[in-house]
């Protein structure tokens, strides 16, 4: 062979791509199907870090702010001010066990909406052992009916696909499927919209297991579930074990234990394609929405997004 055809041959092998094939094709779609109106979880910190959201995130995507113990309800506000302002509907976190009392908690509705115009709430327990006041869980929270005063439009509470030890110290589900079975009747009375927003797991198969259950114990109220976006393989391990990842953290465990792998960032393409997969399969599944927690970064999480998403992935300015 010349040199001349040595070389055409070379370069043709390296501009080589495979074509994508109908399974491709499908594949791909479903996936899109499955990330369309994902939301993503910031904090105050976080957010500032990021000039203008409209330049990561598609145009009306639900952005949840995390209240983490310690942080001032003025940085929670002026993010969810900020925020709205580039047009996005916010949704803030009101974690039971730091709100003091009901007139705390009603200054809060009433800040968020005054100055922010927020509509929806995640409503969950919070991560501290010892209520600071008069509220131990979301149900407490509910039971005032402030949200439903205020007319907030839409409530959101924490579902646990792989149980919670704080909750169950047993490694059952009995409490946190108790208190699920409780919020599907509250949902039956107000007016507000509401689902589930799950931890973070990394394996498909036990979600689709949990989701199962949950329906057949007559709890319809949507999933939207928890995903955790790229992140170094140590940081992710690090937030699993905090959070109290279950049996899915093996994935993240047999990856480390691959050297080929320990240095390369986690993404949660596998997860997301097989639970896209059983969506496409199973158009009824109650799984409904994609909720990114992004642990490895907000402009990282929002890239993979945009690179596998197609136009559900799209930034608002694209």
């Amino acid at each position: 062979m010349s040199p001349k055809r040595y070389w055409e041959a070379m370069m043709a092998l390296l501009n080589f791509r495979r074509r994508e094939t109908p399974a491709d094709r499908t594949a791909n779609g479903a996936v899109e199907a499955f990330l369309d109106g994902y939301s993503i979880e910031v904090m105050p910190r976080t957010a500032e870090k990021v000039e203008d959201f409209r330049t990561l995130l598609p145009e009306g995507t639900r952005v949840y702010i995390a209240h983490i113990e310690g942080t001032p309800i003025d940085d929670m506000v002026a993010t969810a001010r900020r925020l709205a302002s580039e047009g996005y509907p916010v949704m803030p976190h009101f974690p039971a066990r730091i709100i003091k009392d009901r007139a705390t908690l009603a200054d809060w509705i009433a800040r968020y909406q005054g100055e922010a115009g927020v509509e929806q709430a995640l409503l969950l327990a919070g991560g501290v052992a010892q209520p600071v006041g008069e509220f131990d869980s979301s149900i407490a929270l509910m039971e005032t009916g402030l949200f439903d005063k205020a007319g907030f439009k839409r409530l959101h509470v924490a579902g646990h696909p792989e149980g919670n030890r704080d909750i169950d110290p047993d490694g059952s589900m009995k409490n946190v499927s108790q208190a699920l079975r409780w919020k599907q009747k509250f949902s039956e009375t107000t007016d507000a919209e509401m689902a589930i927003a799950t931890q973070f797991c990394f394996e498909a198969a036990p979600i689709i297991r949990w989701a199962d259950d949950l329906k057949a114990a007559g709890i319809a109220l949507p999933i939207h579930i928890g995903i955790a976006g790229p992140a170094k393989l140590q940081t992710l391990i690090k937030f699993a074990i905090a959070c109290g990842v279950g049996p899915s953290l093996k994935v993240l465990q047999k990856r480390a234990m691959d050297v080929t792998k320990l240095l390369l960032p986690y993404e949660p393409t596998e997860v997301i394609a097989d639970l896209a997969a059983h969506k496409a399969a199973n158009p009824d599944f109650n799984i409904t929405n994609v909720h990114f927690f992004p642990l490895g970064g907000i402009k990282t999480n929002a890239t993979w997004a945009i690179e596998n998403g197609g136009a559900s992935g799209r930034p608002a300015n694209a």
